[in-house]
């Protein structure tokens, strides 16, 4: 996935200024997909370059301040892009190596990162749990909705894998060093 079709995306939603994207995308988006607000402000400014969105100055704002929507051409390049083959996600995660680090030399002191880790999951978890029981208690989703609760589901799917493989990681490096 590339920036441009994620913040195309984002504005297809809801049309906004750099500064609202920017965070609407920390807070949907971003869950799965990290761009600084610093990217995401040059993206546009390509973006805008292909003629893949315009934007306009807000009337009221502060001086400057510009709302952007997708063009036609944006969308047929989402269309386009949608249409892609994907390569399934592949792990790419530090600790890993770490882990065999630990292995291939013997204990390295893993134990308190994991258990920082451990808590950071819990945390993730904990907000996806509070964001579906907010946004999606309801039985008749629209299909919009639907979609949106999908994919929050395969969040929380993950940090639930997580939280239960660090518990056994943990479980190990303790017994371990015991």
């Amino acid at each position: 996935m590339s920036l441009p079709h994620a913040l195309l995306t984002s504005i297809a939603e809801k049309p906004s200024s750099g500064y609202e994207l920017a965070r609407r995308f920390d807070k949907s988006i971003g869950y799965f997909w990290h761009a600084t607000h610093q990217q995401i402000y040059r993206e546009l400014a390509r973006m805008e370059e292909h003629g893949w969105v315009a934007s306009a100055e807000v009337e009221g704002g502060r001086a400057g301040k510009k709302q952007f929507h997708v063009l036609a051409a944006g969308k047929e390049e989402l269309r386009r892009w949608v249409k892609l083959s994907s390569p399934p996600m592949r792990l790419r995660d530090e600790m890993m190596v770490k882990l065999r680090a630990d292995a291939a030399i013997g204990p390295i002191g893993l134990l308190e990162e994991f258990e920082r880790r451990l808590v950071l999951h819990e945390e993730e978890l904990h907000n996806y749990r509070l964001i579906e029981e907010r946004d999606f208690n309801q039985p008749d989703l629209s299909r919009e909705s639907h979609l949106h609760y999908l994919i929050l589901k395969a969040g929380i799917a993950f940090e639930e894998s997580r939280v239960q493989w660090t518990k056994e990681i943990l479980a190990f490096l303790r017994k371990d060093e015991a």
